[in-house]
């Protein structure tokens, strides 16, 4: 099995800078904004918002309580990027690697997040992530809500 990819960009009203921000120097907080997503993130070990921290998160994909460990790979500020390794987990029960990057981008009057996932399966009968990708765009509405509001 060779290294896939799958990109799901959406659109917000909200700022791309803010959004970004949040997921690089203050990814502890993204739970109070997404309650039925993501419930908790911890850091593990490291100092957030450094490539190299490690955090811990428990959130709620297809139904069911899930967990996972990621590792901060890159935050590139030119690309406006950061980079999320799983290294524990349930998406490795199915996944031999797992990579998330989430990216953002103003063009003219477009806000726009776009969330790239970089995934190896275990076997050919895994199902691509693509549920997965619609939990980023659910996570991605909920914190743009809660930005319109302040």
């Amino acid at each position: 099995m060779g290294l896939s990819s799958k990109t799901i960009q959406v659109k917000i009203k909200s700022s791309c800078d803010v959004f970004l921000e949040l997921w690089k120097t203050n990814p502890c907080q993204v739970p109070t904004l997404t309650p039925t997503t993501i419930q908790n993130c911890q850091i593990r070990d490291g100092e957030v918002g450094t490539i190299g921290s490690i955090l811990f998160w428990n959130y709620f994909h297809d139904g069911k309580d899930r967990v996972i460990k990621t590792l901060t790979q890159d935050l590139d500020e030119a690309k406006k990027l950061v980079t999320f390794k799983a290294l524990e987990g349930d998406l490795l029960e199915l996944y031999k690697t797992f990579v998330t990057h989430v990216q953002v981008d103003t063009n003219g009057s477009n806000n726009l997040v776009t969330w790239t996932v970089e995934y190896e399966k275990l076997n050919p009968n895994v199902p691509d992530p693509d549920t997965l990708l619609e939990f980023y765009k659910e996570v991605t509405k909920d914190i743009e809500t809660h930005q319109l509001r302040n």
